[in-house]
């Protein structure tokens, strides 16, 4: 199919779609239109073979998203931020799920010692450093595709790290119980599975800052969980 043919028929999908969800649900359109208020704010990849929506099971107007390669959080990423900020302090989303997946390019370039080429560069280098950082696991995966795999799983759980120091999660843990998940997408299988970090993980050397409805337990490595209040 060619480019201009692929795009046609996106159109005309879409024109087919519109009209068996209105047909279903008469009301779903004009109720989508009326405002969001989803509860789970996404960050994922861009890779195609990841839409949420779809991957999830779930609707237009669930799913609050932010996407880039390799799924990855850099404090200093002003676009990730905002998002953060939106979905968190003012569509006040119970959720903050971190996704990586399997078959990741980003994650397998970040692997190599050969440049990608221009900005892209740049962006891997926090994928870079989790590739140094976990250097001796990594290296002693013999087999290309499980190394790929493990480095997209360290890179989700680093990630998480920089979510749990984002001052507006932080706020939001305290005083209302957010929940922050870290998860990973197989590609090869469909299915998504939770990595153990994240706000129902806490780590030892605690500090306990206590909310409304939960407490706050922030480990000596900067991660943090949420726990029932005493």
């Amino acid at each position: 199919m060619s480019a201009d043919n692929t795009f046609h028929y996106a159109l005309s999908s879409n024109n087919a779609w519109a009209g068996y969800k209105a047909h279903q649900n008469p009301q779903f359109f004009p109720k989508l239109a009326g405002g969001q208020s989803p509860e789970i704010l996404w960050i994922g990849c861009s890779d195609s073979r990841c839409p949420e929506t779809t991957i999830l099971g779930m609707q237009p107007g669930d799913v609050f998203v932010h996407r880039n390669i390799a799924n990855i959080i850099s404090p200093t990423d002003i676009n990730t931020t905002a998002v953060i900020e939106y979905a968190v302090a003012n569509l006040k989303v119970k959720h903050v799920v971190l996704c990586g997946h399997s078959a990741c390019g980003g994650a397998a370039a970040a692997l190599s010692d050969a440049r990608v080429g221009g900005v892209l560069d740049t962006w891997l280098l926090p994928l870079k450093t989790v590739r140094f950082n976990h250097a001796e696991e990594l290296e002693a995966i013999t087999d290309e595709k499980e190394r790929i795999m493990r480095i997209a799983q360290l890179n989700v759980e680093a990630g998480i790290k920089v979510l749990m120091n984002n001052a507006t999660i932080r706020e939001a843990i305290a005083e209302r119980g957010l929940e922050v998940h870290g998860v990973f997408f197989d590609i090869s299988c469909g299915r998504i599975k939770e990595l153990g970090c994240g706000t129902a993980h806490a780590g030892k050397g605690d500090h306990v800052v206590r909310g409304k409805h939960g407490q706050l337990v922030f480990g000596q490595d900067g991660e943090a969980a949420i726990a029932a209040a005493q």
